[in-house]
């Protein structure tokens, strides 16, 4: 322990079922950031080619569902922003309640190193943005676009490298894109909430409640939990907070533990897979069925659907304006300037970096983090729903970064990474 940091410790004693969970973890947000990215490039090809017009024609395509008084009529786009988008969401509050009571963020001494990253990593993109945008208080509704990390497009650039990406590395990058997650739904909540309706928001909290009384009793069936999650998106879209919340709220009344926290595996029946481990808690069983849907259909469509910039008319010199170029910088500079510069911090305060992370890696780990998309897009649309001239130039800072930051990563890692990492997945 006095050679390492609390995160490689816990890598080293993670037992097998947690390591294959862990591999099945990273599987999948690797190739679903693959996938991710082609989702992206398709979008600007069509965006870009004699194909624009049906492309725009999908998005707008008019979408009506109708239950009695209870009319909801929008273009697809929005239902892929606002009701896809909410599973995404529900899987992230399962993530991080789950991570919260039996993973990476349950102990303090494991919690500190990535939580320090993860919050410098908001701030300073953010001031950064600040910084450029500071006289435009219209432009200043994106200020949080830069302040969040894309875990499945930077794990699927880190698989490129393979073997050589120690376990330690991956699982840092992984926590501090939770606790990132954690402050963009913080954000969301407090920061892109219109006009409310109180009599949707007094039903929509009727719906928590009677969650809450679910979950208290001690009710593990998921079948009431995602009705009630239903009404509880229902009503939210109508209160005027963004719908995505119900995801939120929903993952986060799911129940976790049970006889899986006291059971030892055998008493548990676990098999090889791990999968009874999962299946005798709610939370867990939910989570490894939504995974794979929202790393290969979800977040693709969503890219698919957002990343579509009409780069025809652009003139590159508006890639200097101050919108595009706050978020540029910060997620190019910011985003490694906070992450490492906490890392260093806490290094010289005695926190040791994890086994097979040293200040080169740690740089490039911090590049990483500045693949904002899926999430700055999303921000982005929040904030520029009204807008369009400024919604375009922030995907266009936000493509551009993330880009960049992917490249500068990848090439980073290629030359500061060991040809032969022992400690890797």
């Amino acid at each position: 322990m006095s050679e390492s940091a609390p995160v490689a410790h816990a890598v080293r004693v993670l037992p097998a079922r947690a390591m294959h969970a862990l591999s099945e973890f990273f599987r999948l947000e690797a190739a679903g950031g693959i996938l991710l990215i082609g989702a992206a490039a398709l979008a600007l090809l069509c965006a870009n080619s004699p194909l624009a017009p049906l492309y725009e024609g999908f998005r707008e395509l008019p979408v009506q569902v109708r239950v009695g008084a209870l009319d909801l009529a929008k273009p697809l786009l929005l239902w892929i922003n606002d009701g896809l988008m909410a599973v995404f969401f529900l899987l992230v509050a399962l993530e991080i309640k789950r991570e919260a009571l039996s993973g990476q963020l349950s102990e303090r001494s494991q919690l500190v190193l990535p939580l320090a990253c993860a919050v410098a990593g908001v701030a300073v993109p953010a001031a950064i943005f600040w910084f450029a945008n500071r006289g435009d208080a219209a432009a200043m509704r994106g200020w949080a676009i830069p302040a969040a990390t894309d875990i499945a497009f930077a794990l699927g650039i880190l698989s490129l490298l393979g073997s050589r990406v120690p376990v330690a590395m991956k699982l840092l990058l992984s926590t501090i894109a939770v606790v990132d997650d954690l402050a963009a739904i913080v954000i969301i909540a407090l920061f892109y909430t219109d006009k409310l309706s109180f009599v949707a928001l007094c039903w929509a909290f009727a719906a928590i409640a009677a969650m809450l009384v679910l979950n208290r009793r001690g009710v593990r069936s998921l079948t009431p939990y995602l009705l009630l999650g239903v009404v509880v998106w229902v009503c939210v879209l109508k209160s005027g907070v963004h719908a995505t919340l119900a995801g939120v709220v929903t993952g986060l009344m799911i129940p976790h533990g049970g006889r899986r926290a006291e059971a030892s595996p055998d008493e548990a029946g676990m098999d090889e897979a791990g999968m009874d481990e999962a299946a005798s808690s709610p939370l867990e069983t939910l989570e490894h069925a939504l995974h794979p849907w929202v790393a290969y259909a979800i977040l693709p469509v969503f890219a698919f659907a957002n990343a579509g910039l009409d780069l025809r008319g652009f003139a590159w010199g508006d890639a200097l304006t101050p919108l595009p170029l706050g978020i540029l910088c910060g997620l190019l500079i910011g985003k490694p300037v906070g992450v490492v510069g906490a890392a260093l911090l806490l290094r010289l305060s005695g926190v040791a970096l994890p086994k097979g992370l040293d200040l080169k890696a740690t740089i490039g780990l911090g590049l990483l983090c500045g693949i904002g998309f899926t999430m700055s897009l999303f921000i982005a649309s929040l904030g520029f729903a009204a807008d369009a001239a400024r919604f375009e130039a922030s995907v266009f800072g936000v493509l551009a970064a993330s880009v960049a930051a992917a490249i500068a990563g990848y090439a980073w890692l290629w030359i500061a990474l060991p040809k032969d990492a022992r400690d890797a997945a």
